[in-house]
């Protein structure tokens, strides 16, 4: 094009811009990438940084004071934007021995993965789950639900909401309960034995599309792995990898965030892989290593990193190891968008 012509262009541009108007042609290859271009980077959380600074937030103000005593993890590709990946959010909780963090609901869907300490609990729609290492706890959009400690120790916990998702739809709502806590009326299990155990009440009708199980356990999800360990099947990108699901229907337990726990035998070295949804993941066992495209990031127990859309990655289990992990995958499937790539490199 010769430079007459590119002027011209320049003109018509400027022209149509004082009425809001922009030329396609000038912005499709950004609009349309051939392949996923994401901000987010990878990244490696070091547990060991985070459980300190957080404890002193704790001599400076209270649960109650916070609403949230947390930690946001940030990813440093979006700076200032609350996010771990493009879609979804994650931080670090802390409740100290006696506190409650007061009841609301939002439109948010959110989980608690617990990191450390024991005696603390969520309660959701007014079954009060205890927490202890490894445990997954549901809180449902929509539902009121507060946190309180009961022990005599610290409690954290990885925070994973979908945040991103819903103010990017503009359906953000929020309101905070009367009452500190929620009334509490059903004990910690109740909705396991009632829909975890492979039998439903009679006439159940859902009431969402989100697992009526608030607590997943760990020590149920260890057991687990360890009959899939034994039968010796494993997936050479992922070890030994379970999905928590709804036992309603099969799907994903959330519906806009897929949560997953995998066992890599001790010396596993998996394929390289790289999907479409960006993954948060947090050690709950053993030491390794993460290659994500050129760089090695070393983890160890309540660790957290990311590893974004579409790059390459493999992990190396220096021990017998253990990692929850979770993503947007079920928004991608139900759109069709989601894709993946098993050791094409």
């Amino acid at each position: 094009m010769d430079d007459e012509r590119k002027q011209a262009l320049a003109n018509y541009s400027d022209k149509i811009s004082k009425d809001n108007l922009v030329p396609l042609w000038d912005r499709l290859k950004t609009l349309v990438t051939q392949e996923p271009q994401s901000p987010c980077q990878p990244y490696l959380w070091q547990y060991d940084t985070i459980r300190p600074v957080l404890l002193e937030a704790g001599t400076l103000l209270t649960a109650k004071e916070a609403e949230r005593r947390v930690l946001i993890l940030e990813n440093p590709g979006m700076p200032g934007e609350s996010k771990i990946t493009t879609s979804l959010y994650a931080g670090i909780q802390l409740i100290m021995p006696g506190e409650i963090a007061p009841a609301h609901k939002h439109s948010q869907a959110a989980f608690r993965f617990i990191i450390e300490g024991s005696g603390a609990y969520t309660a959701v729609g007014g079954e009060k789950s205890y927490m202890s290492k490894g445990d997954l706890i549901l809180t449902p959009n929509g539902r009121w639900h507060d946190h309180g400690n009961e022990g005599d120790e610290p409690t954290f916990w990885l925070d994973g909401l979908d945040i991103p998702i819903v103010k990017f739809l503009d359906a953000s709502f929020m309101q905070h309960h009367s009452d500190d806590e929620h009334p509490h009326v059903k004990s910690d299990g109740d909705s396991m034995a009632r829909y975890g155990s492979g039998m439903m009440p009679l006439e159940f009708e859902p009431v969402s599309n989100t697992s009526p199980v608030m607590k997943y356990p760990y020590d149920r999800t260890r057991a687990n792995l360890e009959k899939m360990k034994e039968a010796g099947d494993v997936d050479p990108c992922h070890g030994h990898k379970l999905m928590y699901v709804n036992p309603v229907d099969g799907k994903s337990a959330i519906p806009t965030m897929g949560a997953f726990m995998q066992l890599l035998p001790k010396g596993f070295e998996t394929a390289s892989y790289r999907s479409t949804d960006a993954t948060i993941y947090s050690v709950v066992e053993g030491t390794g290593r993460t290659k994500i495209g050129d760089e090695i990031y070393t983890w160890g127990p309540n660790d957290t990193f990311v590893v974004p859309s579409w790059h390459h990655h493999q992990h190396f289990a220096d021990d017998e190891c253990v990692l929850f992990s979770y993503s947007d995958r079920p928004v991608q499937q139900a759109l069709g968008l989601w894709r993946q790539d098993r050791g094409n490199r």
